[in-house]
């Protein structure tokens, strides 16, 4: 059904923006492959429509006096301000579902990437050295997998592990006795999974009570020789932990799909401006990316063709079904 008000999409790339004209037909939209910021906004936008890697601030919400709607094309909503939002009445609608098996694929595909050093073993292949002397890896079958936050993506990462003959044990705030027990996996204390784990895998939001989670004190609890994975959010672990963990080989690898302001690592220009706590997390971050025993991807792990389509289709219908009066998924209303 058509709709007068005005919906602003940015960030959407240039192969996604005719899939999302189609799916927006009947409403005023503009689509722009620009990130959200101060000087490129639409200020007569109704409802605005972003990815995770663009903050919406205070000062954003300011000059949208018309904005009614704010749809994050994402599952995590820490780069809106919903302090603000809630002020305003904007609910923020996410999409809560659209990539628990594809960042769970991409959390098995970093697993195995260290446990059997695939890239160093690529990296010696293609610089002309066939030797496998040095690259010897570790099994999986009857390792001890740590899953933190056993939500969507966390489920699935216990299911695709079960397949891999993995022990495992699981820490949530919200434990689900009943999905324990029909995926045959036990809920232990932080401490314990921290300890017994070879594999940790984290999976939870990021709140005032997860900020590093991982820390500089109780990453030296982790059992020595422990992978740590992190396909959630980056500030979940405090990088100068990482650091240290890997100099002092307490860990034997670590596999990051994100990192704590790491919109500064593709925006060093920007370091410059930031404070001395910035600067500092991105000197531990690029210490981190050219360490041997680390693969650092960029945030890529919701990035499928059948994942975006998802996030899309989700982000449309929360958009349709605002416009005809009834409001889906929105977190402002969350209590945590």
């Amino acid at each position: 059904m058509p709709s007068k008000l005005k919906i602003s999409f940015y960030g959407i790339w240039p192969e996604m923006k005719d899939y999302v004209r189609a799916k927006m037909r009947g409403f005023h939209t503009t689509i722009s492959s620009d990130k959200i910021n101060e000087e490129n906004l639409a200020t007569d936008t109704d409802i605005l429509a972003v990815f995770v890697e663009a903050p919406v601030t205070k000062k954003i919400m300011d000059k949208l006096p018309n904005l009614k709607m704010i749809a994050t094309m994402s599952t995590g909503f820490d780069h809106i301000d919903l302090t603000t939002a809630k002020k305003l009445k904007i609910p923020v609608c996410n999409v809560p579902t659209y990539g628990e098996n594809t960042v769970a694929e991409h959390t098995m595909a970093l697993i195995l990437g260290l446990t059997r050093k695939l890239f160093p073993s690529v990296k010696r292949v293609k610089e002309g050295v066939y030797d496998f002397h040095g690259l010897r890896g570790v099994d999986l079958k009857s390792k001890t997998l740590g899953i933190v936050g056993t939500g969507h993506i966390g489920t699935h990462v216990i299911k695709m592990a079960c397949g891999f003959e993995l022990n495992i044990i699981a820490f949530d705030a919200y434990p689900n006795k009943d999905l324990a027990k029909k995926l045959g996996f036990k809920y232990v204390s932080l401490a314990k999974l921290l300890a017994e784990s070879d594999i940790i895998s984290l999976h939870t939001p990021l709140l005032p009570t997860t900020y590093h989670l991982i820390n500089k004190k109780n990453i030296k609890q982790i059992k020595k020789g422990a992978y740590l994975i992190n396909t959630a959010r980056g500030a979940l672990v405090d990088p100068e932990a990482i650091v240290w963990g890997l100099q002092n080989n307490h860990l034997a690898g670590v596999g990051l799909d994100v990192l704590e302001d790491e919109n500064l690592i593709q925006n060093h220009e920007q370091v410059i401006s930031s404070d001395k706590n910035k600067i500092k997390t991105t000197l531990f971050n690029e210490m981190i990316i050219d360490h041997p025993n680390s693969i650092v991807t960029p945030h890529n792990a919701f990035n499928s063709t059948e994942a975006l389509q998802r996030i899309v289709d989700v982000t449309v219908d929360n958009i349709q079904s605002f416009a005809n009066g009834q409001t889906k998924n929105n977190v402002a209303t969350s209590k945590k």
